[in-house]
């Protein structure tokens, strides 16, 4: 299973491509995509777009786990990282991969073991985890690498769900559809 992690961002996005061979994860590629400031808006949305579609092509995902964007204090900050999760969620779809979204508590609970560990334990347990003598850097790629080894220590269990039937659509009524 391939897994691309993404931590969204239109400055920096990082992205990391996990692989599940086996027992152990192994890390496949990490990094950062970066758009250029004196750009407007929507150029940088094109240029992280094509970035995306570029890294998804070469890499053909199984999976993208995004970091959910949840309530930020600076809302400046928080629509262009939701509308870069936005292009990372459509390129993935149209790719044909399974596109799922985690909270950081989430990630810092499975990569981690507790939803409260600040950043630089994220970095050493994905190091750990993986097995790699040097921390990602920047801290955004392994961020995005954290996000993709969060969906393996979950995929599992949503697997047995989707088995049973608990995560079927079908089985809820759907929205103006005849009771």
């Amino acid at each position: 299973m391939f897994v691309l992690g993404i931590d969204p961002g239109l400055s920096r996005c990082g992205y990391g491509v996990v692989e599940r061979a086996g027992r152990r994860p192994r890390a496949v590629a990490a990094g950062v995509l970066r758009t250029d400031p004196g750009l407007d808006v929507a150029r940088r949305l094109a240029a992280l777009r094509a970035d995306l579609h570029a890294l998804v092509a070469e890499h053909q995902p199984d999976v993208v786990a995004i970091e959910r964007v949840l309530f930020q204090v600076n809302v400046r900050t928080a629509i262009p990282v939701a509308q870069a999760a936005g292009i990372a969620m459509v390129e993935g779809v149209t790719a044909g991969a399974e596109v799922v979204e985690y909270s950081p508590n989430q990630v810092k609970q499975a990569v981690a073991g507790f939803g409260s560990a600040d950043k630089d334990q994220i970095v050493r347990m994905v190091q750990t985890l993986l097995g790699i003598a040097r921390p990602l850097r920047p801290v955004d790629a392994a961020d995005a690498v954290a996000l993709a080894l969060c969906h393996l220590a979950h995929a599992p269990m949503r697997r047995r769900v989707s088995a049973t039937g608990g995560g079927s659509r079908s089985a809820r009524p759907q929205a103006g559809a005849a009771r």
